[in-house]
C-alpha cells in the first residue's frame, strides 16, 4: 500500500504529466454565490491541476498525455443563478421548449411542463407505467428535431416487465395545452438476457442525420457485467434507431446473425450523458469503477472496453477482475476522473449569452455537487471548472436553452431548476 507521501509524489508527476497551461488574461469566476465576480487575472505559469486529492489507484498510468488531472481553469464569464422552481421530486431531465417553458421528468414517473415565470404544471396524463425502484424510473427526454411542427417527444423510462425491469423508449405527442400526451407508442424495449432489474443509465441525443441515439449500461453486478461485450445484448451499448423505431440499414451490426442490429458501440459501463458537438460528433460520459469516470468520443462500431478495459478500482478497494487500463482494439477515453465525480448530464455550449463559454463542455457532477466546465481542443480535455459548488445539491442535467441560458434540475427529494444567465 502506497504511503501517503508516496501519493502526493504521485499527484505531483500526474499534474506533471498533464502538461497544459492556464491562459494569459484568464479571470476567475466567483462561484461561492448567487453571482460571479471577476478576481485577479491567471499566471501564465505552468498550471496546477484542479484535483489535488489522492488518486485512488496511484500506481494506474494514463495512456495519453492530459488523460486526466487536467488544468484548472476560470473565464470571464459573469453570471447570475436563477431558481426558476422548487419542490420538484428528484427530477431527473430537462427540456427546453421553444417558447421558453421547460419540460422537466421526476424519477417517480411524472413529467411536467414548468413555465418560464417558474409554475410547475400538474403532471402530464399520458405517460404508461414507470418502475423507479433502485436508479431506475422516468429518465431522460428529448423534443423531436421537428417539435415545433409535429409537437413529438421522447422519453426514456424503466418499464416494468416479467421478473423485474428493463429500459425502454416511447414516443408521443404533446398537446397543444401542454396537459397530456397523445399517440403514445413504446417504440424500444432493451434486451438482457436475465431476469431481474436491468436498467443502468439512460440518456438520449438526435444525431445530425436525424437518427435517435440511445444510452444504455450495465448493473456492473457478476452477471450483468459481461453483457457490455456482447452484441446478443443491448446492456452496456449504444444504441441508435429511427425516430419511428426501425432500425437504419447503415448501423455497424445490421446483417450479422450474432448481434442485434440497433447497437452502434459497445463496451461502456453505466452511461449518464450524452451530447453532440459543434462538430456533430456524439460524446458520451460514463459512472466508472472507483477512479474511473470517462469521457468518450464515440464511434460508429468501437469497442470502449468495458469490463476488460477500465481505470480505477472496485467500490470495495479491490482491483477489477481481469481488466487492464489498455487493451488492443478497445478505444481509451478521451478523460477520465480519478477520484470520480459521478457525471450526470451533458451539454456542449453553442449559444451566444456567454461568448467565453462557447464550445465548452458543460457536466454535471452528482457525487461533488457541483456544474463541471471541460475545454477541448484538438480531441482533449485542456482545462476544468468547477462551478455552483457552493449550493451544495446534486447536478442531475444541464441544458442550454433557445436564448442561451443554461437550465440545470438537482437530483433531490426536493429538487430545483435553475437558469444561469449572463450578469
Amino acid at each position: 500500500m502506497p504511503t501517503r507521501s508516496t501519493s502526493i509524489a504521485l499527484v505531483a508527476l500526474a499534474a506533471a504529466a498533464s502538461g497544459c497551461g492556464a491562459r494569459p488574461g484568464q479571470k476567475t469566476a466567483d462561484v461561492a454565490s448567487d453571482t460571479s465576480t471577476d478576481g485577479v487575472a491567471a499566471s501564465a505559469v505552468p498550471c496546477t491541476p484542479l484535483e489535488t486529492r489522492p488518486p485512488n489507484v496511484p500506481d494506474q498510468r494514463s495512456a495519453s498525455r492530459g488523460q486526466t488531472r487536467t488544468c484548472g481553469i476560470t473565464s470571464e464569464a459573469a453570471f447570475n443563478v436563477g431558481v426558476v422552481a422548487k419542490g420538484l421530486d428528484r427530477p431527473w431531465a430537462v427540456e427546453p421548449l421553444p417558447g421558453g417553458d421547460l419540460l422537466v421528468t421526476e424519477k417517480a414517473g411524472r413529467m411536467r411542463v414548468v413555465s418560464a415565470a417558474g409554475k410547475i404544471g400538474a403532471p402530464i396524463a399520458g405517460v404508461p407505467a414507470v418502475d423507479a425502484a433502485g436508479q431506475g424510473g422516468l429518465l431522460d427526454v428529448a423534443l423531436s428535431p421537428a417539435f415545433e411542427s409535429d409537437r413529438t417527444i421522447f422519453w426514456s423510462f424503466s418499464e416494468p416487465r416479467k421478473g423485474g425491469n428493463a429500459t425502454s423508449v416511447a414516443r408521443a405527442m404533446l398537446a397543444a395545452d401542454q396537459r397530456r400526451l397523445d399517440q403514445v407508442r413504446v417504440i424500444f424495449r432493451a434486451i438482457p438476457v436475465y431476469d431481474g432489474d436491468k436498467h443502468f443509465g439512460s440518456r438520449l441525443a438526435f444525431g445530425p442525420d436525424g437518427m435517435l441515439f440511445i444510452t444504455l449500461g450495465d448493473r456492473s453486478d457478476a452477471p450483468m457485467r459481461p453483457q457490455a461485450q456482447r452484441l446478443d445484448t443491448h446492456m452496456g451499448k449504444i444504441l441508435r434507431i429511427a425516430p419511428d423505431g426501425s432500425v437504419p440499414e447503415d448501423n455497424p451490426f445490421v446483417g450479422r446473425p450474432d448481434a442485434l442490429p440497433e447497437i452502434w458501440s459497445l463496451g461502456h459501463r453505466n452511461l449518464q450523458a450524452a451530447a453532440f458537438d459543434h462538430d456533430e460528433r456524439l460524446w458520451v460520459i460514463e459512472h466508472g469503477t472507483n477512479g474511473g469516470d470517462e469521457l468518450n468520443l464515440v464511434e460508429k462500431g468501437k469497442n470502449y472496453g468495458w469490463p476488460l478495459q477500465a481505470y480505477g478500482e472496485e467500490y470495495s478497494g479491490e482491483p477489477i477482475a481481469g481488466a487492464a487500463t489498455a487493451r488492443d482494439g478497445m478505444e481509451q477515453p478521451v478523460y477520465y476522473w480519478d477520484p470520480v465525480i459521478a457525471p450526470s448530464g451533458a451539454q456542449f455550449y453553442t449559444g451566444d449569452a456567454f461568448p467565453a463559454w462557447r464550445n465548452s463542455l458543460f457536466v454535471g457532477s452528482l457525487k461533488d455537487k457541483k456544474l463541471v466546465r471541460l475545454t477541448l481542443e484538438n480531441d482533449r480535455v485542456t482545462g476544468e471548472e468547477h462551478l455552483l459548488a457552493s449550493r451544495g445539491q446534486r447536478v442531475r442535467d444541464v441544458r442550454q436553452g433557445p436564448d442561451g441560458s443554461l437550465y440545470v434540475v438537482t437530483d433531490q427529494e426536493k429538487g430545483e431548476l435553475w437558469r444561469l444567465t449572463p450578469r
